[in-house]
């Protein structure tokens, strides 16, 4: 498929932006293999000594998972990748291993749904534990724009930011119907706004970066500026990626890969690559390459493993893509806004919230 936009209109990294590209070049693991927890421990294994770099100054381990939906595992981070990390972990760190999630629904479902509760009994002495960050309810804020390009306060959860955990971001391969792809990066900047739980009263902050499609790039940039200074390794599990009307409902792509980095921008733009997208539709993505907050740029990425091209298949993209390309032309003045239908449990709260 063919951008719908010339190159005049789209976006171009110059002035201050551009020269903030991170120069240096990135490694990034590419495994291939028909074992996904072989896979996840592998890719981690192939960057040990840069994850050990940070990992052996921080007192516990958060693994955020992707639970966007809460009963279908297509859409959600497998147990067998948890293992996976796990299984890296395990000799190397002796300390406290949390799993923890803000879902856009109920998050302690999710655990359920997707037998989390299973790695606790079976990795009593990593002493993992599960945590719904909505219900912990610890945050620090940021402002983000409306959709009035107005700014308003976003809450994130707070362990994200904790100067003293190791942050694992457990991500898949999978097509976005607001921004293309999602993978590590937006795991953690979309997972990182909280809701309320029952009881309290409806507000959900993950809902104010649906606001048009130029807002939801930008407003993701300004929340991985916040979380990145306290990322640890991105860690995408791509051995069944989603395709179609993703993030949740899509379907299956037997990629059986999985992708490795400290550089959490610089994996998910091998992941694009691993998936057939043209870099330059994933704002978000790109803006954070210009903002320094990583390696967007192919040629500075060294991939380690297999290479791209003998794992790349080209992923069917969802059917809102010429909408969602929107925010590369020129500003009309009118908002296009996507991806904003309420969850099920918004609707709930909203009626006996």
């Amino acid at each position: 498929m063919q951008s719908p936009l010339s190159k005049a209109q789209q976006p171009a990294a110059t002035g201050a932006a551009a020269r903030k590209v991170a120069s240096g070049p990135s490694k990034v693991a590419l495994v291939h293999g028909d074992d996904r927890r072989k896979n996840v421990h592998q890719a981690l294994m192939t960057i040990d000594d840069q994850i050990m770099a940070g990992l052996r100054h921080k007192k516990y381990v958060v693994i955020k998972p992707n639970l966007v939906s809460t009963t279908n595992q297509l859409a959600a981070t497998h147990i067998d990748a948890l293992r996976g990390i796990l299984d890296y972990l395990e000799p190397r760190f002796h300390g406290p291993v949390v799993i923890a999630e803000s879902s856009a629904g109920e998050t302690m479902e999710g655990f359920k749904s997707f037998n989390y509760h299973q790695l606790v009994a079976e990795r009593a002495a990593q002493k993992v534990s599960l945590v719904d960050l909505n219900r912990e309810g610890k945050f620090e804020t940021i402002e983000v724009l409306d959709a009035d390009l107005h700014i308003t306060s976003v809450r994130l959860a707070a362990m994200l930011l904790d100067p003293d955990a190791y942050v694992i971001s457990s991500a898949m391969l999978k097509t976005h119907n607001t921004v293309v792809a999602t993978m590590s990066v937006k795991n953690m900047v979309l997972g990182a706004p909280l809701h309320s739980v029952p009881g309290q009263g409806f507000w959900n902050d993950k809902r104010k970066y649906h606001v048009g499609v130029r807002q939801t790039h930008y407003n993701m940039l300004v929340t991985a500026q916040k979380l990145q200074p306290n990322w640890g390794v991105a860690l995408i599990d791509g051995f069944e990626g989603m395709e179609g009307d993703g993030p949740g409902s899509g379907t299956p792509v037997a990629s059986r890969l999985a992708i490795a980095s400290t550089d959490f921008v610089a994996a998910d733009r091998v992941g694009i690559e691993a998936m057939g997208i043209d870099p330059a539709w994933v704002g978000y993505l790109g803006y954070c390459g210009q903002a320094g907050l990583g390696q967007f740029d192919l040629a500075k990425i060294q991939v380690v493993g297999a290479t791209i091209a003998s794992v790349q298949k080209k992923y069917q993209l969802h059917p809102d893509i010429e909408r969602e390309l929107k925010w590369m032309g020129p500003l009309d003045g009118k908002t296009t806004n996507l991806g904003s239908l309420p969850h099920p449990y918004d609707v709930h709260e909203k009626v006996n919230g």
